[in-house]
């Protein structure tokens, strides 16, 4: 394997870890929490969907990232209000989100655009266009330095290099801020921070809005980024191999960053089948390539790579003393 060709790899890792990366975040936070979220892949369905669709009409990809945000938004505020202020059952709310958003998207589409449920394809100023970093094009040439900026670090859109930067600002928002300590406390013994003046239903509430934003961030990336539209059932799981990876990394922010580009080097491979033919001498079929992430999920979620302990109170609602 030459150069060029493990860069267009690594390149295609960063690519489709992106979402992935931002939805197992949004879960982080909630689940730090005690909000356990099934609903990631509704809400990045239905992000997705928005901001192509707001991106589309408005013909500008910055109102659609903000509609995809609101949207999400809203899904968030449901399962908040159905997990903390009503104390539902947090997995059924989940799920409850994810049929809602596979069957409302696809009916919204079809009645808006009447395209078989999928917006048009969106050009120009209705979708994010790679950014070339400084210095890219003269350092070009400049043996493997020179083409691991050129072809990997560059050349991303914008919220690729946000996805990435989130990860040391989550671990330095839970780990050394208080409102860190109280997200995590949250989580772990809520009775404990309630005693000490602490709102329990405000602080999973935040936890709750700032997934809702991570995953409007990750669905919007899908249709208006990675590609040029919504279509139907774009996130194709990657919400719960989200939550996969998320119990992989033990529910800390660089973990989660590993596991996910983990999960996208398995789907970038599953784009080269030819390459791994090459490598290894034996045909592999695509269709169990492309089937490897979602193994890789079971496996880990069957709970065969290592013990992952959940924050204690994660799932249970929480019930003020009198």
């Amino acid at each position: 394997m030459d150069l060029t060709t493990f860069l267009q790899i690594l390149d295609a890792t960063v690519r489709l870890a992106t979402p992935l990366l931002l939805a197992c975040l949004a879960g982080l936070f909630s689940e730090r929490a005690g909000i356990f979220d099934i609903g990631l892949e509704g809400k990045m369905l239905v992000a997705a969907f928005v901001s192509a669709g707001v991106a589309f009409v408005s013909g500008s990809v910055w109102i659609g990232l903000l509609a995809g945000i609101a949207a999400a938004l809203v899904l968030s505020l449901i399962h908040g209000l159905a997990s903390i202020t009503f104390r539902g059952n947090q997995l059924i709310s989940g799920v409850a989100i994810n049929f809602l958003a596979a069957g409302l998207t696809v009916v919204v589409a079809q009645s808006w655009f009447g395209q078989g449920g999928r917006t048009p394809q969106l050009e120009g100023a209705a979708r994010f266009e790679p950014l070339t970093l400084p210095l890219a094009e003269t350092l070009r040439d400049i043996p493997v330095i020179g083409p691991a900026y050129h072809d990997l670090m560059s050349g991303h859109t914008i919220l690729v290099y946000v996805a990435f930067l989130l990860v040391p600002l989550s671990a330095w928002l839970l780990f050394a801020t208080r409102f860190g300590l109280r997200l995590r406390a949250v989580g772990e013994n809520p009775a404990a921070l309630d005693t000490a003046g602490v709102s329990v239903r405000n602080m999973r509430y935040a936890a709750v809005l700032i997934c809702g934003v991570l995953c409007g961030l990750a669905g919007a990336y899908l249709a208006t980024a990675l590609q040029a539209g919504f279509v139907k059932d774009m996130t194709a799981g990657r919400g719960y191999i989200a939550l996969a990876a998320l119990i992989f990394a033990k529910w800390r922010p660089w973990y989660a960053l590993w596991a996910c580009l983990l999960f996208g080097f398995l789907q970038a491979l599953a784009l080269r089948p030819d390459l791994i033919e090459a490598t290894i001498g034996i045909k592999v079929q695509v269709q169990l390539l492309d089937a490897l992430p979602y193994i890789l999920t079971v496996i880990i979620l069957a709970g065969f790579v290592g013990k992952a302990i959940p924050p204690r109170a994660g799932g249970e609602p929480y019930v003020k003393e009198r």
